[in-house]
């Protein structure tokens, strides 16, 4: 019978010739990520289009961002150092005109087989939805803006902020700090691959479902304008894939989409709305807002919310949320606070032993104004401000 008995090391020894060799994780920075994410924008724009992003007026924004972006990853040697083993098509050192090489008839044979067993080419393609098609439609009557001369230099400049990097393009989705669906006059987006500027703004009307809309006058980077429902706007933003927010031009590490090399994230501006139906909050819940800091999770800040005064004893619901970064949390609390201090809410509510209390973080302020508030710490100029309840808007006291 033959003898079996292997002692532990044998055994591990035997098998270690079989053992797989561990896989290194690749470690980045996080710009580094950054870098890596951009050039995959690249990448994907040349496997779609079969060729190298351009320059030039009148092409997609995308594209010139997309151009401007290889040639300084191209000038940069830390740069091509990192991406040289990921560049799989070889963009870093291709040439315009030399994308589109044609396909030799072996290549080609290969590239067509198996078609005929593919039932998927019996389904068609790109054909709209009904919703689609009325997203498309609401921004397809445009017409020649005979005063275009007066905003060109608008356009210009944010061309140049966006190739400079001081500004930068957001996904417009509802709800996530300045990417939130609200729009307003002076604010810059992209859509159906143009700048589209808001340049003025109707009367508010009242919209079948009951809410604020309004007309705006929507002018293009290639000269043209509409004059769109702010509903219809979203709507369309929403629809495009490649619709986005332009930011306004980037002061400092705060609200970056990212933390800086070494910089640490210090927290989360939130704010708040109530579910209470205390008199004064039902009757104004859409202006009644709670403004806070926190330096950890939003989720956890607000757990138990419906068993706590400061929450006035009812759940939240989370509007809107804005990253800061290399603040002090107290202190930006503080100045929010005393910004907003004119609306601040007085009121009195027991707690759950009976104790009276009055939360002092509760504030008679739209939404928009609170917007306007975080853009104004970003460019500094919130230290001029004050908030007048009357007229419902920021005042400079400068001014």
């Amino acid at each position: 019978m033959p003898d079996f008995d292997l002692d532990l090391d044998d055994l591990r020894n035997e098998l270690a010739d079989f053992a797989q060799p561990e896989k290194k994780q690749a470690s980045y920075t996080a710009r580094e990520e950054r870098i890596i994410a951009g050039f995959g924008d690249i990448e994907r724009f040349f496997e779609e289009h079969r060729r190298l992003p351009r320059h030039g007026e009148g092409l997609d924004i995308f594209e010139r961002i997309y151009a401007v972006r290889l040639d300084r990853l191209r000038a940069q040697e830390d740069c091509r150092a990192l991406l040289q083993p990921l560049d799989k098509h070889g963009l870093l050192a291709m040439e315009a005109g030399d994308e589109a090489e044609d396909l030799d008839p072996d290549a080609l044979l290969a590239e067509l087989q198996g078609v005929e067993d593919d039932a998927s080419i019996t389904r068609l393609r790109h054909v709209r939805s009904a919703e689609e098609r009325k997203a498309a439609e609401d921004i397809a009557n445009r017409e020649k803006c005979l005063d275009f001369a007066q905003f060109k230099p608008l356009f210009t400049a944010v061309q140049a902020d966006l190739d400079s990097g001081a500004r930068t393009t957001r996904r417009f989705v509802k709800d996530a700090g300045f990417q939130k669906a609200d729009i307003a006059v002076g604010e810059f987006f992209i859509l159906g691959g143009q700048i589209a500027y808001v340049a003025d703004e109707g009367e508010p009307i009242k919209a079948p479902n009951g809410e604020t809309d309004a007309r705006l006058r929507v002018i293009y980077s290639n000269g043209t304008e509409s004059a769109l429902l702010r509903r219809s706007l979203q709507r369309a933003l929403y629809k495009d894939e490649a619709g986005r927010r332009i930011t306004e031009p980037v002061a400092g590490p705060l609200f970056a989409d990212q933390a800086e090399d070494g910089e640490v994230e210090v927290g989360t501006i939130y704010v708040l709305r109530s579910q209470s139906d205390h008199p004064l909050v039902a009757d104004h819940r859409d202006v009644v807002h709670k403004i806070g800091v926190t330096g950890g999770s939003v989720e956890t800040r607000i757990a138990g919310a419906a068993k706590s005064a400061t929450y006035l004893l009812a759940g939240v619901d989370v509007v809107a949320t804005y990253k800061v970064y290399g603040v002090n949390c107290q202190k930006l609390e503080s100045l929010i606070h005393k910004v907003f201090l004119p609306a601040q809410l007085d009121l009195a509510i027991p707690d759950r032993f009976g104790n009276i209390v009055r939360p002092r973080e509760w504030f008679l302020v739209p939404l928009h104004v609170i917007d306007e508030a975080v853009q104004r710490i970003r460019d500094g100029s919130i230290i001029r401000c004050t908030y007048d309840p009357q007229l419902g808007t920021l005042l400079d006291r400068a001014s």
